[in-house]
Parts: structure tokens; C-alpha cells; sequence
């Protein structure tokens, strides 16, 4: 469309992310297209559990606040919209964001991608011998006892590149990858080839830095002293090139910051292997350049590329059945004493800690030897019961707590009333064959365009990219200090599978970093990671 490099603003990193940063993208300076992420992993499962309330939703409703706020002057200034707030129902979605339009007086083009949702072809996929095995444990879906209520693969950015390209004002998605939706609107603009891996996989790059909106302006950033201004970070925008090279950057006179350490944070969130896979493309993280372009102003170039493969991501959900909370406060003396005692009474009014699905129990020590106060002499007891028959967690459970009222340790409360069960779901990661999943586009005139899958050929050998060994290299005398003073971090999650990634600014610092943090170290500073998987 444009030799010069297209403006991408993106205004929510969740569902339920700041509701005006929509208008004050629009209103803050010039962009080309508003992108919008709503769709965590268990995300749609609360897009489920609205649709079973009312069969017409099934969507990200914030989304239509904000457009409502901006439709005008997008209509107005040429504005492109690409959002995957469609959740599990993208036409639903498209048909309000029309009505929306037409009550505000202005004629928007409105196109919906579909295909992803894989529900209602879910037996007959594993009858042709698909196992649906999870990512992290190998277990096939037929070999557990659970009926999944979402399964939704992650589509790719073609879809949207073909609504954009028939001219589409706005694209409603349902489950595309969070960098889709960049991909998609850059191989519009700069007319893309499928083959263009280098430039697709900087696209990548660039959607994966600004899908979580302010995270890549400074917020979660590790390195507090640098930012400078609080205000409330500007959302982040990209200038993406032909060549796939970028510049990260914000509105001027917007709270935060953009710095290689707060894009190079956002590009470690949720990394687990550096080639990033996509359905468009792999991306090679450590091929790329992160340098400073000016204040607020951070390059990325020099992203590499190699073709997909021939799989899918799928997000599954089910239900786990139902959990409860209790939390009682234990005061002075002899606190893991009062603890085990409560535990042990509890459980005796419950029928013992085996008649769950699952216990945890927590002694969560807030207390001090020598307290100045009620607060410093205080520690919480947390006890977590699920269970796949809702009676035994609801009012059975924390009822019996308050049972213990008058009948255990001395200064007993809790930090509650007794309440009711909830449902909880539960986050199943699979692979299918991108043969079986139909990618479709519904454009505004109603047609339907199916989209073809990126062929997988063979990559190309890109080359390797060795780090520091460590080994026993000698730094001098040492100091013990917080890790935090020397090292930065960002971490992120894919449902229940987190990451964190920890980066230097300065080779010195590299090199001592490989040799001092191992995976055994990082199990010793922060045990919870010792994390077995069944």
C-alpha cells in the first residue's frame, strides 16, 4: 500500500485493560491501525461461561465501549481497526460493531475471521485419529476424564491481511495468535509474500512486544529507577518497515518509558525457546538488534525468519470443578503449633484431607520475633480445598472452619466471612494438523474467503548463536547483594506454563550472569520453580 513504514498503535493487553486507552490513541497523535489483544488463555473460558447466559455474547464487550468512544473520528481519519475481541463469537461481535456504526451515522466496512473455533468438530477429529496430547504433560485427551468446553487453535495474520486488503475498516477475530493481528495488518500495507519469512518474522517481533499494551512503556518493567515519569504509561506503537525492521515507540507527553530495557522485557515475556513459533512463521529472537533510536524511540531490526510448521496451537479449557478458600489469622506464640492444630481439626469435621480432589494448605509467616505491633506478631493460615462435587467445597467447608471459632487455638478469626464455592477451569495445550482447521474470512459483504495455510518447506540454516559457557571464570572479589541490583527480568505464562527471562546491560555482566545463573541456582533462589509436572 505504502513505501513508508506503518503506524500501529495497540490499545489492550487483556480483557479488561484500561478502557480509554482506545481514545487516547486516537486522540494522543497520528496512527494507521489500532490493534487490540483481549484473549488470554483462560480468557476463553470466561467468554464460555457469558455465552452460556446468553447465547449472543460470547465476546469481549469492552471492545465496544471503546469503539463506540472512537468510531467517529476513525471513520473520519482513515483509522483501521484489528481486533481480536471476538473471542468465540466474532460474528456476533461484528454484527454490534456495525449497529454501532450505523447509530453514530458513519459507513464502516466490517469483516470477521472464523475458523478457529474447534468445538463443534471435536469427536470427529479425534475419530480420524488426532490425539489432542498436552504440550507439557504428553497425556492424549482420550486417556483422562474430562469433556473440554472451549478448544480453539490460533490462527495466523493472512485472514486479517485478506479483510484489510478487500477493504475492511474493521476486523473482528476470534483466537489468532497475539502477534497475528501485526502480521496481518503489515503484510496488508507492505504487500507481503507468504515466503517473506525475514519480514514476517519481524512483524512478529513487533506484535509480541506491543501485544500487552503498557507492559512495553515501562509497565511491570523490573528497573523501577528508570522510569522517571508515573504517570500512566502511553499505549505503544510501532513504525514497521518493509523489511520488517521497526521502531517502538509512544505518543509524546504519555506517562512511562520505551528503552531497550523495556522492549527487550517485553520480548523475553512468555519465550520459552528463542525461534518463536508462529503459524506464519518461526522468528528467531536471537537473530535481532535492539538499539536506542532517540528518547522514546528503541530499533529492532535484523529479525530472521524460517517457514511454520505444519501444526497448530490449540487452546483447550475445561472445567475442574469447584474450589474454596478459608483463611484464619494466628496471632503471638507458637504459630506453626496453632497451624497444625487447626489443620488437624479441620479435617476431623471434614472427613480427613483425602476425601477432596485436591488440598492446599499454606502458613503464610507474616509475623516478626519481636513484634512492635499486632500486625508484626500475626501470620495467615490458608487453606484451598477443589473438588469435582460442588456440596463438599461450598458452605460444608467454610462453615466448618468457623466451627473452630471457640474450639481451638486462642485469638482465632478469619480474614473472611464464610463464602461459596467457585468454578475453576483449567488450561489444555495442544497441537493439531493446520490441514484440519479451516481459516476463513466473512468480509462486509457477506462472502466468504477461505484462507490457505503458509506451505511448510525447508528452512533455511540460520546461524548459531553460542552463548558464554561460564565455566570457572574468575570475576574478583564479590559482594552478596539482591540479584535485582545487577539483573533485570520479566516473566510471563501460556496458562499454567511460565517463563522468566533474565537479561544484563553490559557483556561483563553477560558473561558473569551465564556462569553464576544456572537452572540450579535459579531452583535454590526461587523454589516454587521445582514445579513436577503430572
Amino acid at each position: 500500500m505504502s513505501a513508508r513504514p506503518v503506524r500501529i498503535g495497540n490499545a489492550s493487553g487483556f480483557y479488561g485493560d484500561r478502557l480509554a486507552a482506545m481514545h487516547a490513541l486516537v486522540d494522543g497523535g497520528e496512527v494507521d491501525v489500532i490493534t487490540g489483544d483481549y484473549l488470554a488463555e483462560l480468557t476463553m473460558l470466561i467468554l464460555w461461561k457469558a455465552r452460556q447466559k446468553n447465547p449472543q455474547t460470547g465476546y469481549a464487550r469492552t471492545f465496544l465501549t471503546q469503539f463506540d468512544q472512537v468510531a467517529s473520528d476513525c471513520a473520519q481519519r482513515g483509522i483501521k481497526i484489528v481486533v481480536n475481541a471476538g473471542g468465540l463469537n466474532p460474528a456476533g461481535m461484528a454484527d454490534e460493531v456495525r449497529k454501532i456504526a450505523a447509530a453514530a451515522g458513519i459507513e464502516l466496512q466490517v469483516a470477521h475471521v472464523e475458523g478457529d473455533d474447534l468445538m463443534p468438530r471435536l469427536a470427529q477429529l479425534q475419530a480420524q485419529g488426532i490425539p489432542f496430547r498436552h504440550l507439557d504433560t504428553g497425556a492424549e485427551l482420550a486417556e483422562v476424564d474430562i469433556t473440554p468446553v472451549s478448544a480453539n487453535a490460533y490462527l495466523g495474520g493472512w485472514g486479517i491481511a485478506a479483510a484489510l486488503k478487500r477493504g475492511a475498516d474493521v476486523v473482528i477475530t476470534g483466537r489468532v495468535t497475539d502477534a497475528a493481528l501485526v502480521v496481518g495488518v503489515g503484510a496488508w500495507w507492505h504487500n507481503w509474500s507468504r515466503t517473506n519469512f525475514d519480514a514476517l518474522a519481524g512483524a512478529v517481533a513487533a506484535g509480541h512486544i506491543i501485544e500487552c499494551g503498557p507492559q512495553a512503556t515501562g509497565g511491570n518493567y523490573s528497573q523501577l529507577g528508570e522510569i522517571t515519569d508515573r504517570r500512566y504509561p502511553g499505549s505503544p506503537i510501532v513504525e514497521l518497515a518493509d523489511d520488517g525492521s521497526f521502531v517502538v515507540t509512544k505518543h509524546e507527553d504519555t506517562g512511562g518509558l520505551v528503552s531497550v530495557g523495556t522492549v527487550t522485557a517485553q520480548l523475553l515475556y512468555e519465550i520459552a525457546a528463542p525461534a518463536y513459533v508462529n503459524p506464519d512463521v518461526v522468528a528467531h529472537f536471537d537473530t535481532l538488534s535492539v538499539v536506542e533510536d532517540g528518547p522514546d524511540r528503541v530499533r529492532v531490526s535484523g529479525t530472521r525468519g524460517t517457514p511454520p510448521p505444519p501444526t497448530l496451537k490449540v487452546a483447550m479449557n475445561y472445567l475442574g470443578g469447584f474450589r474454596n478458600t478459608m483463611t484464619m489469622v494466628l496471632t503471638g506464640l507458637n504459630i506453626e503449633d496453632k497451624a497444625s492444630w487447626a489443620v488437624e481439626q479441620l479435617f476431623e469435621l471434614l472427613g480427613g484431607q483425602e476425601s477432596f480432589d485436591d488440598v492446599d494448605v499454606q502458613l503464610l509467616r507474616y509475623d516478626k520475633p519481636d513484634p512492635a505491633s499486632l500486625v508484626e506478631a500475626t501470620a495467615h493460615l490458608r487453606v484451598t480445598v477443589k473438588d469435582r462435587d460442588r456440596v463438599k467445597v461450598d458452605r460444608a467447608f467454610s462453615n466448618s472452619v468457623v466451627e473452630l471459632a471457640v474450639a481451638g487455638y486462642p485469638g482465632f478469626h478469619t480474614t473472611t466471612p464464610p463464602g461459596a464455592a467457585s468454578e475453576f477451569g483449567v488450561y489444555w495445550p495442544t497441537l493439531v494438523p493446520a490441514s484440519v482447521v479451516e481459516h476463513v474470512v466473512v468480509h462486509a459483504d457477506n462472502s466468504r474467503e477461505v484462507i490457505p495455510h503458509s506451505v511448510c518447506t525447508t528452512a533455511a540454516a540460520l546461524p548459531n548463536v553460542v552463548a558464554p559457557s561460564g565455566g570457572s571464570l574468575d570475576f574478583g572479589p564479590t559482594t552478596r547483594r539482591p540479584l535485582g541490583t545487577v539483573v533485570s527480568a520479566r516473566s510471563g505464562d501460556k496458562g499454567g506454563n511460565a517463563n522468566v527471562g533474565v537479561w544484563t546491560d553490559s557483556p561483563e555482566r553477560w558473561d558473569w550472569l551465564c556462569s553464576h545463573l544456572t537452572v540450579d541456582r535459579l531452583h535454590e533462589l526461587v523454589p516454587e520453580t521445582l514445579v513436577v509436572l503430572c
